[in-house]
């Protein structure tokens, strides 16, 4: 008998906190909660389901406003104030007679042992959309593998890294630079530098299925490149803005490939002679690389020159 009556005083105690103007509704709802009624949940499902409706009406009031007559006397504060009274009320009422179903499905979600619960350990709450992102691109890259010719679909190719850290980097790279290095006449930390911010420290090398494509440069497969491919995401600068871009990357098999078709690129293409009369002062041949377009960032020199002067570079001793 107790049990009925309790039901009774707190099925009253939530048809009084369905008003949206009663100040004091919340409150009954949060005792009737602490006192263990089941019905509590699905009330305060109900109330959250009606502060979402609220934010739809508002939002579509907003959207109304815009295109309102100013001097309409329909349009005045006085009568905002009234239609958002009523839209409060509307949306509690809207949310009692389960219109769209949110609170439904809250019960569901909260309610112990219900049909239907779904843990918190299989909802993810990590919010790492880049890892689910790129998870996503390979699953389309297999897909494509599946059903494209190989040479469609071969030079796909991603991001990762290919070094522990910055000292395996230097450490693998000096030698390989050297040599270049002193073919152009510029310091092997200089080259190191520029391959650093192209590849992040060879944090974001590119890849394909075939494996490391080792380019260190970012140089790009034109019309009279011959040999393998990667086509990878990356960023242009259009205007001074970044935009995401997908371009073809020419693919080597080592890193001393690499360094040496950069010597060529650079000494064969007449653009950049400016810039290899400038290779004993790297600040002057990278800021002349940039000027004859070798990268779209506009900083690109600039963040070159800031590896360069790193404690990284600076410090480091083969």
């Amino acid at each position: 008998m107790d049990s009925i009556d309790n039901s009774i005083k707190f099925q009253g105690q939530f048809d009084m906190s369905r008003n949206a103007n009663d100040i004091q509704g919340l409150d009954k709802l949060r005792r009737a909660a602490q006192s263990g009624d089941d019905a509590a949940l699905q009330e305060a499902a109900k109330q959250f389901e009606a502060i979402f409706v609220q934010m739809m009406l508002k939002s579509m009031r907003k959207a109304q406003d815009v295109m309102a007559d100013k001097d309409s006397p329909f349009n005045s504060e006085q009568v905002k104030f009234y239609r958002d009274m009523h839209d409060q009320q509307l949306a509690t009422d809207m949310s009692n007679n389960g219109s769209i179903g949110l609170a439904d499905i809250i019960v569901k979600q909260l309610s112990k042992g219900g049909n239907g619960f779904t843990p918190s350990s299989v909802i993810r709450n990590d919010a790492n959309l880049s890892d689910i992102n790129r998870h996503s691109a390979q699953s389309i890259e297999q897909a494509q593998q599946l059903v494209l010719p190989e040479s469609v679909s071969s030079n796909a190719g991603y991001k990762d890294a290919a070094f522990r850290d910055q000292n395996e980097f230097l450490d693998t790279l000096y030698p390989v630079a050297q040599q270049v290095a002193k073919e152009l006449g510029i310091d092997p930390k200089a080259l190191l530098a520029q391959a650093a911010v192209e590849t992040g420290w060879g944090q974001y090398m590119m890849h394909t299925d075939k494996g490391n494509t080792h380019n260190l440069f970012g140089i790009k497969a034109g019309n009279g490149w011959q040999g393998d491919t990667a086509n990878v995401n990356t960023i242009e600068f259009e205007q001074g803005l970044a935009a995401p871009k997908k371009a073809k990357f020419r693919a080597y098999n080592s890193f001393n490939d690499a360094m040496q078709d950069y010597a060529s690129f650079v000494k064969d293409n007449p653009r950049y002679q400016q810039a290899l009369e400038h290779t004993g002062d790297p600040k002057n041949y990278f800021n002349e690389l940039q000027q004859a377009g070798y990268a779209t960032d506009p900083a690109y020199a600039d963040k070159i020159l800031s590896v360069l002067n790193s404690g990284s570079l600076r410090q480091y001793q083969p």
